[in-house]
């Protein structure tokens, strides 16, 4: 008998109302209570889905015999749905979870609809809850409430419910308790409990849900107006006493923070830990069992424990795109209401072969498991991907070489100053804003366009992938004194830290240096335009899209720019650009100097 409880009092707590590796195994010290039968529980869990139904085309590198690597080919919701029903099949004391960007950033299958699609193939995983991310909040509170709530109240440009008519939203739960809107009630339920066992052997498992607290800085102002984002420790500390006294045996904190680390996918020593989840960690009540992370689109199991004793948490993250599934076990016992231990081991979803970008072939091992693909959701899959395709396959342009995300010594990309030029291209008539040159937030790039050794064709699919946000382009005036304090917000701390700045990509024509070893706000030390020094008293007319234009990613100097035209869609100048320069080569990187 299995019964889900929701918590709906975070408020009150808070102030206001309301394979190729053994698991990671603890083993907690035995009780006098230990002759009473344990439960075993497993926990499931995935995160950062992103959309991708259709297998990827990705894999994950495993060791061989002679000391090389190899790729098994990872992902695709029906063999996630196939490896999630084999291991519910392991125990029948389970509960299936995701910690966030379960949708947004999506491909063109799942986003021309809204992200309808994942939801409706994730229904039929049969998941219990999503920790909501980030991105699920792209479009807006209002468009994520409909995601769980279902309906086809139109909340963006796009027309919703467009093949199904009648969208039952998620039948699973959101957990979001940190995320807070203006009359102090959470947008989601904080928390929940589900039990597992029958008659008198019974545990109870309480999960908490967390969102980043760094949310309002990297998702549009327009997304997330309204809400709040609370520390991520210091939340679910004042929850855990309310699901303790509701019987909880085990906590598990499912949030969207993450982490990285030196080790492969289920390197159980998790070396060089390191990311905003540590800094969470090291706060975090001990009485927390599990953490299930995300975020990073990084896939490491740790015994947290190891790296401080008090804190001996179950860590865990399965990478991205559905490639990894975690399976996570939990033996209870039922009398002492305590964890006797826990384990966990990352588990490729291993799906067919596929010839990769370079022309090789990637072939599935029987060295590693395979899953059958569930029909329900492959039949979900192709039934979208039909009314996709028209739109997916149309040819759009040709590359010389593959235009990637790769970053030089100087922190710009291929891809990135290509976007740039086309956002100028699109807004340099007077019509359209008379922009002199644009900047392009790397964040915004989500897909290498790659195609073969020589050159190739790039589909109207790949140019989605790689932008796929939906934003507008906007043109406003700065004068250069402006542009020289916004260009200082690269070096910004917190998620624009000095030691990783998020660089902004440059269109054609402006140039710029800087030196991180500078004092803060003298790091840029040289603008150009054509040439021509940027002069402090100059207005200049610069294109970014309606992300950085709003203020994103803690680039707050964009909204003081004046005399505002808007422009076309980002992924539609992207495909004329490349359509009126075919074949294109892609640009050098030499158009910002890091001095050291």
């Amino acid at each position: 008998m299995i019964r889900i409880a929701l918590s709906l009092c975070a408020a009150v707590l808070l102030g206001s109302c309301s394979a190729s590796y053994p698991a990671a195994t603890q083993v907690l010290p035995a009780s006098v209570d230990d002759t009473i039968s344990n439960i075993d529980v497993k926990i499931i869990a995935f995160n950062d889905l992103h959309g991708h139904l259709e297998a990827p085309k990705l894999s994950i590198p495993v060791p061989t015999a002679d000391g090389t690597h190899v790729g098994i080919p990872a992902g695709g919701a029906a063999y996630l749905a196939g490896a999630i029903k084999s291991l519910k099949q392991a125990n029948p004391y389970h509960a299936v979870v995701s910690a966030g960007d379960m949708i947004g950033a999506s491909p063109l299958v799942s986003a021309l609809f809204l992200d309808e699609p994942t939801i409706e193939a994730v229904n039929a995983f049969g998941i219990d809850f999503n920790a909501v991310g980030n991105h699920e909040f792209d479009k807006g509170a209002a468009e994520l409430l409909r995601m769980q709530n279902g309906g086809c109240a139109q909340y963006t440009q796009r027309q919703p419910c467009a093949l199904n008519k009648q969208f039952p939203g998620a039948n699973f739960g959101f957990l979001a308790a940190n995320t807070f809107k203006a009359d102090g009630s959470t947008l989601f339920p904080a928390s929940a409990i589900k039990t597992f066992g029958n008659g008198a052997q019974q545990v109870k498992i309480g999960f908490i849900g967390l969102t980043l607290k760094n949310t309002a800085h990297i998702v549009t102002p327009g997304g997330v107006a309204g809400l709040t984002f609370k520390d991520e420790a210091r939340t679910a500390n004042a929850l855990i006493p309310q699901l303790k006294a509701q019987g909880a045996a085990a906590i598990v904190v499912i949030v969207h923070e993450g982490g990285t680390t030196t080790g492969g996918f289920n390197d159980h020593s998790c070396p060089n830990l390191t990311g905003a989840i540590v800094a969470i960690l090291e706060r975090l009540d001990p009485a927390v069992d599990v953490v299930v992370s995300g975020h990073t689109h990084r896939s490491y199991v740790c015994d947290y424990g190891r790296k401080n004793s008090a804190k001996p948490f179950l860590l865990t993250s399965a990478g991205q795109y559905g490639t990894l599934v975690t399976d996570i076990n939990l033996r209870i016992n039922p009398r002492t209401r305590k964890v006797v231990s826990k384990s966990a081991n990352n588990v490729i979803v291993q799906g067919a072969g596929f010839i990769n970008h370079a022309g090789v072939a990637v072939k599935p091992s029987a060295a590693y498991p395979r899953f059958e693909e569930e029909r329900d959701v492959a039949a979900i899959v192709s039934r979208y991907a039909y009314a996709t395709a028209p739109l997916a396959n149309r040819i759009v342009g040709s590359l010389t070489a593959s235009a990637t995300r790769r970053q030089s010594a100087s922190g710009e990309s291929p891809l990135g100053n290509l976007i740039a030029d086309a956002q100028l291209a699109a807004t340099q008539s007077v019509e359209n804003g008379k922009a002199q040159f644009a900047l392009m937030n790397p964040g915004g790039l989500r897909a290498d366009l790659q195609v073969p050794n020589g050159g190739g064709e790039i589909s109207y699919a790949q140019l989605f992938s790689s932008q796929p946000f939906g934003n507008n382009l906007v043109v406003k005036s700065f004068t250069g004194a402006q542009l020289r304090k916004l260009l200082e917000q690269q070096f910004k701390t917190d998620s624009n830290p000095i030691g990783h700045p998020r660089i902004l990509f440059p269109s054609s024509g402006f140039t710029y240096s800087y030196k991180l070893k500078n004092p803060a706000g003298t790091r840029i030390v040289a603008m150009q335009l054509h040439g021509v020094p940027i002069a402090d008293d100059r207005i200049y007319r610069v294109t970014m899209n309606s992300y950085l234009a709003n203020g994103g990613d803690q680039f707050s100097l964009f909204n003081e720019g004046r005399n505002v035209s808007g422009g076309p869609l980002d992924v539609d100048a992207l495909e004329t650009y490349l359509r009126t320069h075919s074949p294109l080569k892609p640009p050098a990187t030499d158009r910002i100097t890091r001095i050291d």
